[in-house]
């Protein structure tokens, strides 16, 4: 059975809807890892709590305290490896039994749209994966940033690419993802690395290849306007310093070595 991405079995759609044996080992690590509140009730009511806490300031909680908290989705991987540590081979065989079964369940709701769901199975289903089933962790992570990326939670999506890529760092699908990701997000220096590392896997990839060809343009003259910007504000704090004293950025002179390419700074009246 292939574990590709977000691709189930030619009759699956027709199975029975039911939850998986693994839900009761799943509901017990969930609590563990976000105490009573139940995932699927907060990943349904994730957009209004966050809507409900925009439109309250004294509510609004620091991003300290935010940054601490775990994400609906989040895994934890070091804990799973302890957890593992005590399992029998039977119970390790069982545990991924039951992460291939959520996994065909967040492959359907996939495709049914129904992709809140799916990043609950998903998730579910790397709460039980083995860790050292890499290749079907790294689908997982896969298939839970293609349902983010519908979603248009991209940062998240990039997140979860790159944990796919962390198991299986030559799976093309979540590095091609997380190429068009960081472009879409402005990280063109990331964008270009992705796409090199693409086509060194892949040479026939054409999107790939321009990519490669296009980026360090783009890469360049960001970079002049970032450097433009720079300068410019450093000339307003010179003059800021300066004009009492008579004196502004205009009556020194910058000069650039063609050799070394460093810079000296000459007075001038």
């Amino acid at each position: 059975m292939s574990d590709g991405d977000n691709q189930s079995k030619g009759d699956s759609r027709t199975a029975p809807q039911e939850k998986p044996d693994a839900d009761a080992v799943v509901d017990e690590l969930l609590v563990d890892a976000f105490g009573d509140v139940h995932v699927d009730e907060k990943l349904n009511n994730a957009e209004g709590a966050k809507e409900s806490a925009e439109g309250n300031d004294e509510d609004e909680e620091d991003e300290e305290s935010k940054e601490k908290k775990p994400a609906d989705d989040y895994v934890d991987e070091e804990k799973l490896k302890k957890e593992e540590e005590s399992l029998t081979e039977d119970q390790l065989k069982e545990r991924l039994e039951d992460a291939r079964a959520l996994k065909e369940l967040g492959n359907q709701e996939f495709a049914a749209e129904e992709l809140k769901d799916s990043i609950l199975s998903y998730t579910k289903a790397l709460l039980v994966c083995p860790l050292r089933e890499n290749e079907l962790r790294a689908v997982l992570y896969s298939n839970r940033s293609a349902s983010k990326v519908k979603l248009g939670h991209k940062e998240s999506a990039l997140d979860d690419c790159g944990l796919s890529l962390k198991h299986n760092p030559t799976y093309m699908k979540p590095l091609i993802r997380r190429a068009k990701l960081f472009e879409e997000l402005d990280k063109l220096d990331e964008a270009l690395a992705d796409y090199q590392k693409i086509v060194e896997l892949d040479p026939g990839n054409r999107d790939a290849r321009v990519a490669v060809q296009r980026l360090p343009g783009q890469i360049a003259e960001r970079n002049e306007k970032l450097k433009t910007e720079m300068l410019g504000k450093l000339k307003d704090l010179g003059n800021m310093v300066l004009r009492p004293f008579g004196l502004s950025t205009e009556n020194f002179q910058l000069q650039q070595d063609p050799n070394s390419g460093g810079y000296s700074i000459n007075f001038k009246k």
